[in-house]
Order: structure tokens, then sequence, then C-alpha cells
């Protein structure tokens, strides 16, 4: 029963951060949309199937003075001033008088959202407030806001969790070198050392940062590093750190390889905000290099498991974070997610935001643009979709033969 309810919780945890990061994705497509007075037609919650309008907006103030449309031509066999025209023109003339005010919808699909815009399908219906009518700057920040606001998201999750404070590291001593610095500081097996100089790690910081390599960085030099005893005491110890004669002698003479948590670093406000964008950048930077590494994997070996996970795999990865370290790293895991959805999304691959730039930037070349023809976009956006949705089957099939390879 409880392996049962973790399932449901990991389930849930996954689907409400996946479609809390989908959202905002869409919120910075509709926020700019609305800014630049291109009309939205409908903000879902969620993808179709729909099951229920949620209510429709005001008509823009753009919009308000619009006089009405001619009605529609009755369909065939509908008489003239017949009951049934009545009732047609009737709903075509409501349709008309709320064109403009965007539909909102929740749907069945809780992954996220979505935004309908005026003409994003490329076709040019004459309206000047469609997408397709736009100016190109406003096409291409329109397309750009989702990025943004993933990677904004990013940093208030990183610049949070630096401000109000995150688990700091100690590194526990397993032995300590005869005759070496360490030893004639006094420390010995079993110590942890939770400072170099008066400043503590973040836990968060481990892949970048290891105090062991900070001290190594400090050979030669006298450092100052806090101990923490087994019986609990915590004293500042000096070590004048030796030289390394070759690449496996340490400066400080000790073997370590765990760390654990000692307590909590905190930031000031504008330290929190530079780890906050310095993470950020590490995160886009770390998830580019992870790209790079399953391009290579796809071209080289097809057949072996890609050094990446997909939606199965990090629902896992989620609900392992939860269940054995906790909410903190999974807000953290979700900074990571975001800045991995803000980079997806920008590769130059329809039908993803920065592949539909391409197409917008291809278009506005004089004299070749104009041999894009509509019907070739969409093709393009629809090959593209499938070729998407191929790799994401592709990727979930090897996570889900992880879980039942024991993780191999």
């Amino acid at each position: 029963m409880t392996e049962l309810l973790q399932s449901v919780v990991t389930i849930v945890l996954f689907l409400l951060i996946l479609g809390t990061l989908v959202l905002i994705h869409e919120l910075g497509h509709f926020v700019t949309a609305r800014w630049a007075k291109v009309r939205v037609l409908e903000f879902g919650i969620g993808f179709p199937p729909r099951a229920r309008i949620l209510g429709r907006g005001q008509r823009p103030a753009y919009d308000q003075g619009r006089p009405p449309r001619a009605d529609p031509a009755l369909p065939p066999g509908v008489e003239p001033g017949s009951e049934e025209a009545q009732t047609f023109l009737a709903v075509a003339r409501a349709r008309d008088e709320e064109a403009g005010a965007t539909l909102y919808t929740l749907n069945w699909l809780p992954i996220g959202g979505f935004v309908k815009l005026e003409g994003e399908d490329g076709g040019d219906d004459g309206d000047p407030h469609s997408f397709a009518n736009a100016r190109l700057w406003v096409k291409v920040g329109i397309l750009l806001a989702g990025v943004t606001m993933n990677l904004l998201l990013s940093l208030a999750i990183f610049t949070a969790i630096a401000f109000t404070g995150e688990p700091a590291i100690g590194v526990v001593v397993d032995t300590v070198v005869p005759g070496s610095p360490a030893e004639a500081s006094g420390i010995v097996a079993g110590d942890t050392i939770v400072t170099v100089d008066g400043t503590r790690y973040s836990i968060f910081d481990v892949p970048d940062i290891s105090p062991l390599v900070d001290i190594r960085a400090l050979a030669g030099q006298a450092a100052t590093l806090g101990v923490l005893h087994a019986d609990g005491t915590v004293e500042d110890v000096s070590a004048t750190l030796r030289v390394p004669a070759s690449a496996n002698e340490g400066a400080l003479g000790i073997s370590s390889r765990r760390v654990i948590d000692s307590g909590t670093v905190t930031y000031a406000p504008a330290e929190a905000v530079s780890v906050g964008v310095s993470r950020t950048v590490n995160a886009f930077s770390l998830i580019l290099g992870g790209l790079a590494e399953l391009g290579e994997s796809i071209v080289t070996d097809p057949t072996s498991a890609p050094p990446a996970s997909g939606p199965v795999g990090i629902a896992v990865d989620l609900g392992n974070i939860l269940w054995n370290y906790g909410p903190l790293y999974v807000l953290y895991m979700a900074g990571l997610l975001s800045a991995n959805l803000a980079l997806v999304n920008i590769l130059p691959f329809p039908p993803l935001d920065g592949g539909r730039i391409l197409v917008i930037l291809l278009k506005a070349i004089p004299r070749f643009g104009s041999r894009i023809s509509l019907r070739a976009e969409q093709l393009t956006y629809a090959v593209g979709f499938v070729a998407l949705f191929t790799f994401l089957i592709w990727i979930t099939v090897f996570d889900v033969a992880r879980q039942v390879g024991g993780g191999q």
C-alpha cells in the first residue's frame, strides 16, 4: 500500500511540476501577445479534449469599436427568413460579438496548457491583429516570451532557495596520512571539515565546487579549517597546506569520499540573486552539454540507452528525490527542469518555438521567403511533430527498460 501511495504521489508531483512549467511558458506567449495587440483566441489549461469553458474575457480595447461583420451566407437548403435561418444568424452574430475576447478553457490532459492565436497557422485573413500580419519582431518576441518565462522561473527558484537557506555540507575525514598537515593540525579520522577559511559550502554547489578542491588550490598557504569533532564540538584549526608532489597527493593529507549535512548556508538578497543567475546559467550550459552527448549517442549507437531521461525517467527521479531528500531538492529539480524546457524550446526544430522562429526568419528573406508556401510550412510542422513524438516514444522505451532492469 505504501509503494502504491508513493507511486500515486510521484505521478501527481510530476504532472504538477510539468504542468506548472508548461503553463508558465504559455503564459509568456499569452501576456506578450496581448501586449502586442495580437488577438488571443483561447488560453487553455491542460490539453484537449476540452472539459469545460471557464469563461470568456472582455474584448480588447482595440477591438471595441469594430462594427459588426456582415452576416454569413446561409447554408445550402436553408430558406431566408425561416426559423432555421434566424437561429443560424443569431449564433453567427453572437460569435462575432465575442470575437476578439479570449476563451479560457479547462482540458482533460493535465500536462500544461496552450495559447491559440489568431492566424498562428500562417493563414492571412486580413485581420490586422492576427499573428500572421504582425511585424517580424513582434512574432519573434511572442515566441521567445515562453523561453524567457522559463528562464525567469529558474532564476526565481534558485534565488529563493539561496535566500531562504541551503543545506551546507561537511567533508568526513576517513583517514589521516601520517606526517601530513592534517595530522600536524590535530585532525583525526571521524572529524568533519565544515568550513574553509570561514566559508560554508552548499550541497547544490558540490558538482562545481568541492571544499577539497579549494584546499588544493590553497597549496603552500595557511588555511583555517572549521572541524566538527565526533563529540559534537566545533574547533577552528590552522593548517599550513603542502604543495602536492603528485596528482594523487593532497594538500591536506586526508582521504574522504563522503559528504554530510552540516548546517545551513544563507545569502544576503544581492548575493542570492547573484547565486540564482549563476545557477540558471550553469543549468542552461549543463543541459546544452547533455543535448550534445545525446545527439552523439543517437548518431553513433542508437540502440544503446541514451544519456538522458524522458518523461518516465524524470517522474521516477522526482519521486526518488522527494522520498529520499525532501521538498527543497524537488524545488531545485524544478528549477533545472525549467531551464531544460527553455533550452529545448529554443532549438531550431519545428514545431518548437525555435523552429517556428527559424521558419519566420526564412520567410522574411527577400525573394527567398515568398517561395515558402503555407502548405510547405504546415507540412514542416507536421513532420517535426511526428519526429518529436517518435523520439519521446524511443526514449521512454529506455526509461521503462531501466526501471524493469533495476536501473541498468
